[in-house]
């Protein structure tokens, strides 16, 4: 009887084991599958267009576009997650202003939002591309706003267009020695730009550098052996198109085009989707994750994601399509 007993512990023990180790890996059924409708926690697709994600804290934070079923902008909402599997609706990060006066008033475009967090003031602040309402795209700025807590609401802070600059598309980067830097497209689109920002990250310097004149949007920009790498779509509206990647030793360039980086089905429309941000994978040494925006502009907030892997076994950088995936896919 005891060892009846003691095979059944021992078998119990055996399985919750086997269960840890593959909650760790993320083989509980759990996978990536590009553009699906992916539900969060609460069985809601989530409505989270043109984001970035945080990583702060041992927690994900997922920032982007809250959308309607046509064209206008909800503000910005943020999701959390601590596995990239499993997303919490944490609500409006930062809503449209009721103050008909104010640069975010109800009707204006908020866009691209992406959030870092400051050491030195203990503040998360976040960039998006701003168009006031009433004016299109004419307006072309950028709107910074700042919270003490990840999860918001943040305050609106300002806008501005950097020096002077339109800006349109961007995306933002902290670098090693902690520098932040905002990329964005200026000129109609026709240039793009990098500007580093103040030391607590609510405004830019003039430290404001020219990268390329070629038509380009969607900047996402990651660093890997020491060389800065920028993926960027073409300027077609909503439709896809062709993703370029560049190389720079310098975050401020000189950058070299390197071609497509995508392949696989559709890969000379991007997989039908538009590059938004490149997230570097925690825990896991060398690993990024492409993010794109299916663009559905009949019904933006039906609108869907593709996340794949960066694949970095060839010389130049590369995204493969792969219908599904799992996180264990990074060794």
């Amino acid at each position: 009887m005891k060892k009846q007993y003691y095979r059944y512990q021992l078998t119990a023990l055996f399985v919750l084991l086997i269960s840890g180790v593959l909650r760790s890996f993320g083989q509980e059924g759990k996978v990536i599958t590009s553009g699906a409708i992916w539900p969060d926690t609460d069985g809601q697709h989530i409505n989270a267009h043109g984001g970035g994600i945080l990583f702060h804290e041992g927690t994900y934070y997922w920032y982007g576009e809250k959308r309607g079923d046509k064209t206008s902008s909800g503000g910005v909402a943020v999701y959390s997650s601590t596995n990239l599997y499993d997303w919490k609706n944490e609500g409006i990060a930062l809503s449209p202003s009721n103050d008909p006066e104010s640069d975010i008033t109800l009707g204006c475009i908020m866009e691209r939002p992406k959030v870092i967090y400051n050491s030195k003031t203990d503040k998360y602040v976040m960039w998006f591309h701003l168009e006031l309402k009433g004016q299109g795209y004419a307006a072309a700025r950028a709107g910074v706003a700042v919270s003490e807590k990840p999860t918001g609401p943040f305050r609106f802070v300002s806008s501005f267009r950097p020096n002077g600059n339109m800006s349109r598309d961007m995306n933002l980067y902290v670098d090693d020695d902690g520098s932040a830097y905002h990329i964005y497209s200026s000129d109609e689109n026709m240039d793009l730009r990098i500007v580093k920002l103040s030391d607590d990250f609510l405004s830019a310097t003039t430290d404001d550098t020219f990268l390329f004149r070629r038509q380009r949007e969607a900047p996402a920009l990651f660093k890997y052996k020491n060389k800065y790498y920028l993926i960027t779509s073409g300027c077609t509206g909503w439709a896809p198109n062709q993703a370029s990647i560049h190389v720079a030793d310098q975050i401020r360039g000189p950058y070299t085009l390197l071609g497509d980086p995508m392949r696989g089905p559709d890969a000379e429309k991007t997989f039908g989707g538009q590059s938004t941000y490149v997230l570097p994978v925690q825990g896991k040494k060398d690993a990024f994750i492409f993010m794109a925006d299916i663009w559905r502009p009949k019904n933006l907030q039906d609108s869907r994601y593709i996340w794949l892997p960066v694949r970095l076994d060839a010389e130049v950088p590369y995204i493969e399509w792969m219908d599904e995936w799992e996180l264990n896919w990074f060794k």
